[in-house]
């Protein structure tokens, strides 16, 4: 039984099917077959006009970034809505959301078991590099052991800071087209925006409900 929050994401293949819709009822209609009967919203749909062969598609990059700023799950009705080739829907991963197909649910499984082998794999070649540089250097008469902690560096610290700073300003991206929206609607008061922010149920960067004006404020300055 479906729950939560969905992002929902369409493709037809021409214009004409686009304005006839064609081809997109049909999606809608799988979509909402397999949604139905649980507690879930769908908060925002897209629909993209393009070719299966190509993958530089601006409708889905606006559904992840809603998925991501709504800690929503994307739905497509079928695999090839997205991609044909196979690289491309391993992309999703790297998107950093979740997705589901209607005609395959276990798809999602199965790209994250994908994922998970080649992680152990390179986890294990890691262990096994590592090992053999200690042999190496036990060999060379390096004494093991000791203090094996770790004292952070100036660099180090940078880098933490750089990462942060990129966390912010991805999260920032995700939220501009619903502030954008937001303030073509006449909601434009960062009081006003933190409002409809928290009704709209979209979470904060640390995954609170509720938004302040200062909340908004930080990602404004981000964005613009």
């Amino acid at each position: 039984m479906a729950k939560g929050n969905f992002v929902a994401y369409y493709r037809v293949s021409t214009a004409k099917q686009g304005e006839s819709g064609l081809g997109l009822e049909a999606q809608q209609k799988a979509v909402r077959d397999y949604l139905d009967g649980g507690r879930w919203t769908i908060v925002a749909e897209f629909t993209e006009i393009e070719s299966g062969s190509r993958s530089d598609r601006p409708e889905l990059a606006k559904a992840f970034a809603a998925c991501r700023a709504r800690k929503a799950t994307l739905v497509i009705s079928k695999l090839d809505r997205l991609s044909r080739d196979a690289h491309f829907l391993l992309g999703l991963q790297k998107a950093g959301v979740r997705f589901v197909a209607v005609d395959m649910p276990e798809a999602n499984e199965m790209v994250v078991g994908i994922m998970a082998v080649i992680a152990e794999g390179e986890r294990r070649m890691i262990s096994a590099r590592t090992k053999a540089a200690l042999q190496a250097a036990k060999a060379r008469g390096k004494v093991l052991g000791g203090f094996r902690g770790y004292v952070p560096t100036r660099e180090d610290g940078l880098a933490s800071a750089a990462v942060l700073k990129a966390t912010a300003q991805a999260f920032a991206a995700d939220l501009a087209p619903i502030i954008a929206e937001l303030r073509a609607q006449g909601v434009t008061s960062l009081n006003a925006i933190a409002k409809a922010l928290t009704e709209q149920g979209v979470p904060t960067a640390r995954g609170s409900s509720t938004w302040t004006a200062a909340g908004v404020s930080r990602v404004l300055k981000l964005i613009e």
